[in-house]
């Protein structure tokens, strides 16, 4: 095959039993499950089991695999110190990448990925994945007091995963509704078919990379404001809007000057984001909570998806799983620098069930390109060149 498709749109990369999207019926299932179901009756803990897995596990599996996440969320102290090194104003999920491939250079257990097709150790596969999903949230919330001058707080065992990011990130004993709330927006961005940084990953993965560096590919691909950045410039994009009165005229003027709306539109869905959707629900419930004594943000995010929606929904163009996270990160207080990072932390249990699945059936990606260049130049001598 000759023909050159832009980004690979629609070109199937891989064979995959994870996660499937229909994006005419709005429809995201982990596993054949729907979101809808597992954003509603699972955890965080669960889903990524499931995920790494294949198969919701039995309670004493689910009871092992929580346990070990909780004897893992320590990190080592020389990274503790490498992140005291950092430029504090430095963005965190430049942190985040850097400090994932530091933690290989403590890990070195990845003897079954050298000189093979593939690893059969599945014991070093599901212990490397416990380690670093725990490690990942651990450093997130470490980031935001280090960088602001303060010693990080220590991990607790007693937490689920998302109380205790929660209570490392604030210091304060966690609200348990507001936890659940966390934990089902880590459900919703852990997992979503082969986009653009699991693709990063599976290429890595296909090299038998060390999984940390397989991991940090993942991270600095997500990092761009085409993918997960995107719900950082949403909240940009409705504070520089103000008020919802102001929302509609600011459409208009963007699509005039056919700039972006950030949170609309997605490769995948031409109908509103099934995850979008259970984010706008979250947040009414947070809104309910808090007795509606929340910021202006959501009311004007609901102005410009009215706004929007009537100017681009005729085109398949609807709100994605950014539009909605940002607010609800910023109700909950969390910087709006980190919100990508969160959505790393979130995942990399998709990553790591990718890298898993590569593994298992690995080839070495090596796509083949259209050549537009000159053909048999002839070689100047640099003196008679003008």
């Amino acid at each position: 095959m000759n023909e050159y498709v832009p980004g690979l749109e629609g070109v199937p990369a891989t064979k995959s039993n994870i996660s499937f999207i229909d994006g005419d019926k709005g429809i995201l299932s982990y596993r054949g499950y729907p979101i809808e179901v597992l954003a509603e009756r699972s955890t965080f803990e669960e889903t990524a089991l499931l995920l790494l897995d294949g198969s919701l596990p039995a309670r004493m599996t689910l009871k092992a695999f929580d346990q070990d996440m909780r004897d893992n969320r320590r990190v080592k102290f020389r990274i503790r110190e490498l992140m005291r090194q950092l430029p504090p104003a430095g963005h965190p999920m430049d942190m985040l990448q850097s400090m994932m491939a530091c933690l290989g250079m403590y890990h070195t257990e990845s003897g079954c990925l050298t000189g093979s097709d593939h690893c059969g150790d599945l014991n070093f596969v599901h212990n490397t994945s416990v380690t670093i999903i725990a490690h990942m949230a651990t450093m997130v919330a470490m980031w935001e007091h280090i960088r602001n001058g303060y010693d990080p707080i220590e991990p607790r065992a007693d937490l689920t995963h998302a109380e205790n990011f929660l209570w490392m990130l604030t210091g304060k004993e966690p609200d348990r509704y507001i936890a659940r709330i966390m934990d089902i927006c880590l459900i919703l961005h852990a997992e979503h078919t082969i986009n653009a940084s699991t693709f990063a990953v599976l290429v890595a993965g296909s090299t038998l990379a060390n999984p940390y560096s397989v991991i940090a590919s993942g991270i600095a691909t997500l990092s761009g404001p085409l993918h997960g950045g995107a719900n950082q410039a949403v909240v940009n994009m409705l504070q520089e809007i103000g008020t919802p009165g102001k929302a509609e005229a600011y459409i208009e003027a963007q699509l005039k000057a056919k700039k972006k709306i950030w949170g609309f539109g997605h490769r995948e869905y031409n109908v509103k984001d099934p995850r979008a959707v259970i984010m706008e629900h979250l947040m009414h419930k947070f809104a309910d909570y808090k007795d509606s004594k929340v910021g202006p943000l959501f009311a004007i995010a609901q102005a410009v998806e009215k706004a929007a929606t009537e100017r681009l929904g005729g085109k398949g163009i609807y709100p994605n799983v950014d539009f909605y996270s940002g607010v609800l990160y910023a109700e909950m207080g969390i910087a709006p620098d980190q919100f990508t990072s969160l959505f790393a932390m979130s995942r990399v249990a998709g990553w790591l069930a990718h890298w898993k699945e590569q593994l298992g059936q690995n080839r070495i990606f090596r796509p083949t390109q259209v050549y537009t260049g000159e053909m048999q130049r002839e070689y100047i001598p640099l003196e008679r060149r003008v």
